[in-house]
């Protein structure tokens, strides 16, 4: 799926494009109004509404009144009426900074949901799902299946899983996991992550679900059975 993010401040662009990318969305920058309107919208459109050449709301309208394309604004102005008039104008949704890494994709996918597009994470599975072998990752029912029986794992323990899941086979920093996974810059142990994921690996029954890169990380896969 492609994503067209409309932001004129490149310290919050690179960061967002990064979020988005993780979760397997394409993206597309530009940080001016008229390039916004000039440029192939994609799946779904990010807008801010404090654009250098003119305002956002405008933008949102002209692009309403040519797409159907799913619209989110993405702006600091968080007043009641600045909703309902971004609302009013054509937005399918309306996020006001700061905002949560996880939020901010579970709302795209809500979004894409409610208008009908099907998007995809990049390695074959529905954005809202993860398969890998018999474990199975629902992100819309947030709940982990393995061999049909239910997981029931903390709400840390199933952010670790999905985003391990985005990506089978592919390595997760540690300074990923922790930004990703806790929201926020963190400033206690980076043992933490150990101790999640050792609680992980003995709900899933196996410890080769989660493979340790030493030095690096933790990737998903599917333990390889005994012989």
């Amino acid at each position: 799926m492609q994503v067209l993010v409309v932001e004129d401040d490149p310290a919050i662009a690179a960061p967002l494009v990064g979020v988005l990318e993780r979760a397997g969305f394409s993206t597309t920058h530009v940080s001016t109004g008229r390039e916004a309107l000039t440029t192939d919208p994609g799946d779904l459109v990010l807008l801010d509404l404090g654009l250098p050449d003119m305002d956002g709301l405008d933008v949102c309208r002209r692009l309403r009144e040519r797409s159907d394309v799913p619209i989110i604004v993405v702006t600091a102005r968080g007043d009641e009426v600045d909703r309902v008039v971004g609302l009013e104008v054509g937005a399918d949704d309306y996020v006001v900074k700061p905002f949560g890494k996880r939020e901010l994709v579970a709302r795209i996918r809500a979004v894409l949901r409610r208008s009908g597009s099907a998007p995809n994470t990049g390695h074959g599975d529905h954005a809202d799902r993860s398969v890998l072998g018999g474990l199975v990752v629902d992100r819309r029912s947030h709940r982990v299946l393995l061999h049909g029986d239910e997981i029931a794992l903390t709400p840390t323990e199933f952010d670790l899983l999905e985003l391990l899941a985005r990506d089978p086979g592919a390595v997760v920093r540690r300074s990923e996991i922790l930004d990703e996974v806790w929201d926020q810059e963190w400033y206690g142990p980076t043992r933490t992550i150990d101790v999640h994921v050792a609680a992980l690996r003995r709900k899933l029954g196996d410890s080769g679900w989660v493979e340790t890169v030493r030095g690096v990380g933790f990737r998903l896969a599917e333990p390889v059975a005994a012989p």
